[in-house]
């Protein structure tokens, strides 16, 4: 019989520290993942910031091209007023 309650005491003990194995390694692997996290957010932000700055680029070369349209229209009328005025002329 004291055997039986010798045995009997040490399955409790024996399945706490199975749970408490299970748990250290539930809890690396979360410290993993959490890390690996970490990694993807700071990549994640710095994409983010080079994206911005292509995006303002973008803008700028647009508010660019429509300013050269822009200039292009009236260099495109004076021209066309200065060869209306030499027609003028040469008649």
């Amino acid at each position: 019989m004291p055997e039986t309650s010798t045995s009997s005491e040490i399955e409790p003990i024996e399945r706490l520290e199975k749970k408490i194995k299970l748990l250290i390694t539930v809890l690396e692997q979360t410290r993993t993942e959490q890390t690996k996290a970490i990694d993807d957010n700071l990549r994640l932000s710095r994409e983010l910031e080079a994206a911005k700055v292509k995006f303002s680029e973008t803008e700028n070369v647009t508010a660019e091209v429509v300013s050269l349209k822009a200039e292009r229209e009236q260099i495109r009328a004076r021209v066309s007023e200065m060869l209306d005025q030499l027609e003028t002329l040469s008649l």
